[in-house]
């Protein structure tokens, strides 16, 4: 492999991660690693942060190149770095153009544009997916919305969708590569189709997929803004079997004053009543969703909101991020809550998250499902659960008998 990256945060930047080997790969550049960053959580730019140095430390020889969410909106923080040899933006990254010039000893040390400037999103070929049988395919990038705690707008410019054609083609030829499963991302996946001509919706794009790569086995989406979901979306959830029953909620908070000041556009009754629609469609859906703890001015009963709608809706798993102060952002200036306080709470809300989880894995002991295997011994079912069974390559879809829990994954025999 020509170059080495290290990737922080979501499921977008470690396909995007696998972007830049391929691009890299193009101009041959070696010797070099990327670290490609974070910048949801200040935790997540200090371990960024920390891991330059480490690298550093570890190979004295290797050029280090930064870029990501946090290089974009704080590249003087990461070129100040002494052990840092150049810092690129988000566009800058998934340019064959950008390495070509580093290997040739001519990148300014910060090449960093103007990422609210970009209008257009290129589709991004990629082959190999390191660890995975699923194949992602970024369909979407960036954001118009201005949640109060939230940089990534900043890091990701406004919201950019490939073109349908394009995605089809992707589509097609993963699958041909033998990719059983592709996952739809992005970073507000739901608004995709909104800057393109006659404004397809993600669940347009859902249906041409299934529709024009009958090779496709399984449709999956990452996280999507409940409030977003439109009409064709809900009904291939009900009709299409290929189209996975998964379903990764920005919830945020259960409390309706914090999604105000949150400035999300839904209401605790909206995803109650979101997950509610798509069961009576899907019985097997199974819900995941992002929760925040100890954001600004949350009291002890808007908390306790947020923690019993993770048993009203039925979450089986939880993403439990404790606030974190992005400097610029509205609720930065907010009334904080106390740095214990919210530390307690992210507690509990992973401990319900943690219950719940273990109670979907039990209930599922002893019913039949089909496994989709990945690498170790470990398969998804269509619900993105695991379970672990010996012996069956991985790529294969075996018929499975669930027979108990192990910790966080189900066992499983032959069917």
């Amino acid at each position: 492999m020509s170059i080495e990256v290290l990737t922080f945060g979501c499921r977008l930047n470690a396909y995007e991660s696998e972007a830049i080997k391929a691009r890299a790969a193009e101009v041959q550049l070696q010797g070099a690693v990327v670290v490609n960053t974070c910048a949801v959580t200040a935790e997540a730019v200090r371990q960024s942060r920390q891991a330059i140095r480490r690298i550093r430390r570890e190979r004295p020889d290797a050029r280090i190149l930064v870029t990501g969410c946090a290089a974009q909106i704080q590249p003087e923080t990461y070129a100040a770095m002494a052990e840092v040899d150049a810092v690129i933006g988000n566009a800058e990254k998934l340019q064959a153009d950008t390495y070509a010039v580093f290997g040739q000893g001519a990148l300014p040390r910060l090449a960093v544009n103007d990422i609210m400037a970009v209008r257009e999103t290129a589709p991004q070929f990629v082959d190999h997916f390191e660890g995975h049988t699923r194949a992602f395919l970024a369909v979407q990038t960036g954001c118009d919305h201005r949640c109060t705690f939230c940089v990534i707008p900043y890091g990701r410019g406004p919201s950019r969708s490939v073109g349908l054609g394009a995605v089809v083609g992707e589509a097609r030829r993963l699958t041909d590569l033998g990719f059983a499963e592709i996952v739809l991302t992005g970073v507000d996946l739901t608004s995709y189709g909104g800057d393109l001509p006659g404004n397809p919706t993600l669940g347009t794009l859902a249906q041409k997929l299934l529709t024009l790569v009958p090779g496709l086995k399984r449709l999956r989406l990452s996280s999507i803004d409940s409030i977003e979901a439109d009409e064709t979306l809900l009904r291939l959830i009900a009709e299409e079997e290929r189209l996975m029953p998964h379903f990764h909620l920005s919830a945020q908070s259960g409390d309706d004053l914090i999604l105000k000041r949150m400035k999300r556009r839904h209401t605790r009754a909206d995803t109650l009543a979101f997950v509610a629609r798509v069961r009576s469609l899907r019985p097997d859906a199974v819900f995941g969703a992002d929760l925040i703890a100890g954001f600004p001015t949350e009291s002890d009963a808007m908390f306790e909101n947020t923690l019993r709608l993770v048993d009203e809706a039925g979450f089986s798993f939880l993403h439990v991020f404790p606030f974190s102060p992005r400097p610029g952002t509205p609720a930065a200036k907010m009334p904080p809550v106390s740095g214990a306080v919210i530390k307690e709470r992210a507690s509990r809300l992973r401990a319900a998250g943690a219950a719940a989880k273990a109670r979907h894995l039990q209930s599922l002991v002893g019913h039949q499902t089909q496994l989709l295997m990945e690498r170790g011994g470990i398969g998804r079912m269509p619900c993105f659960t695991p379970a672990k069974l010996d012996g069956v390559p991985h790529g294969t879809f075996v018929r499975v008998r669930l027979t108990g829990v192990a910790g966080d994954t189900l066992t499983a025999e032959a069917a």
